[in-house]
């Protein structure tokens, strides 16, 4: 998926995939240990997916604790000397 339409769900649904995403990963580590994987790629972009879910996740965090994000960065910013 692609990070804009990761975006666009909520956070349950972000956790609900994770956690289907890191399922998938433990399997595919386990074929490739045995030498089942058709396509070793695989394995790779399941872990940039959890990332960016991950990433999403913190960055709707870190939102929610500041309070609305950048109106607050810029007035702390004027306020330094």
């Amino acid at each position: 998926m692609k990070i804009k339409e990761l975006r666009e769900l909520s956070n349950e649904e972000l956790l609900a995939r994770r956690y289907e995403l890191r399922k998938d990963a433990f399997n595919l580590r386990l074929q490739q240990q045995t030498g089942a994987t058709e396509k070793p790629s695989v394995i790779r972009t399941s872990r940039r997916e959890i990332a960016r879910i991950e990433t999403i996740l913190a960055e709707r965090a870190t939102k929610s604790e500041s309070g609305g994000g950048e109106g607050n960065m810029a007035s702390a910013a004027g306020t330094r000397k």
